[in-house]
């Protein structure tokens, strides 16, 4: 509950503990294993052909995984762990990919891959990739540092500056605890102090405080009741929200001018986003040959509709059951 608006892959979680070990333990990490001797080995398969300047560190079953796939594997990595030394965090690597690799082998061997289940999830991910490479390449050039400053100076950067409080509450199931609440606070009893004993609210333990909050924070009957004291003033009377009952004390006031653009970059890059994002579903839907059939399967017809038919009349002299609300 709040007054305010609402405004691991086990591989990789296996990895980001194993780099943490090897980090605390590098010696045993990089020891290399005793020597043996020389063992027969039967006369490897040709390698397959390699673009120029990819190196393989290893190979599985003869399929190659090279640096560049130790490289991609470690962008997708948590950033803490991007940050580990390459001598430690690429053996490591290599140890997971190998073990991928060698289950994806298994799964091949096990026929998984015509399995129809399973090709279906595979459709879906491509999809989905497909999706999110499509729509990456058509917002990149559109959500750009100018496209949010210029957001910024034309939404932000002009706007007046507004009323701020710096508020307390106590928050209560019912008007009497509100009004008993009072009662107390009126004859001696230390706000933040009762607040504590009797607040069921957000910063109870604070004695109720909320720091500072502008009016479009708040549910509208609670900025209205606080932006109309002055500091050290308390609610006249209890004052009701969806939440409950309040009592409510400003402690101060202030006028807050616009944020600077570096806190308010991300909130309007996260927007701009958002929009361009639904342009390009708009522009893909619109450029696509879409037919829509019935869940059965079957050609609509003028008379279909997405919505269930109406129940039928109730016979005559018997009266229909009243809707409810839940």
């Amino acid at each position: 509950m709040t007054l305010r608006r609402r405004p691991a892959h086990p591989l990789r979680a296996g990895l980001a503990l194993a780099i943490v070990l090897a980090a605390a333990h590098p010696a045993s990490a990089q020891q290399p294993a005793p020597a043996q001797a020389p063992a027969a080995t039967p006369t490897p398969a040709p390698a397959p052909a390699m673009p120029p300047g990819e190196t393989v560190v290893a190979r599985v079953d003869g399929d190659p995984i090279t640096l560049a796939d130790l490289t991609a594997a470690a962008r997708e990595l948590p950033e803490q762990v991007r940050g580990t030394p390459p001598q430690v965090l690429f053996p490591l690597l290599l140890d997971q990919v190998i073990a991928g690799r060698a289950v994806t082998a298994a799964a091949r061997r096990a026929g998984l891959d015509r399995d129809e289940a399973v090709r279906a999830r595979i459709r879906r991910a491509e999809e989905q990739e497909l999706q999110q490479a499509w729509l990456s390449a058509e917002i990149a050039s559109r959500v750009t540092d100018a496209a949010i400053r210029a957001r910024y100076d034309q939404q932000i950067a002009t706007r007046p500056a507004e009323e701020e409080v710096h508020a307390r509450h106590i928050l209560v199931p019912t008007e009497s605890e509100a009004r008993a609440a009072l009662a107390e606070i009126r004859g001696g009893a230390d706000f933040t102090a009762v607040a504590q004993r009797m607040s069921t609210g957000p910063g109870s333990r604070e004695g109720g405080d909320l720091g500072f909050f502008r009016r479009g924070d708040m549910v509208p009957e609670f900025a209205e009741a606080a932006l109309a004291l002055q500091p050290g003033q308390i609610s006249e009377n209890p004052v009701r929200s969806p939440f409950g009952w309040h009592v409510i004390k400003v402690e101060e006031r202030r006028r807050a001018s616009p944020p600077p653009f570096e806190e308010a970059a991300n909130a309007i890059r996260q927007q701009l986003l958002e929009a361009e994002v639904q342009l390009a579903v708009d522009r893909a839907r619109t450029a696509a040959r879409v037919e829509r059939f019935n869940l059965d399967g079957s050609t609509p017809r003028p008379t279909d509709t997405a919505e269930p038919p109406a129940p039928a009349a109730p016979p005559a002299g018997r009266p229909s059951a009243a809707p409810t609300r839940r």
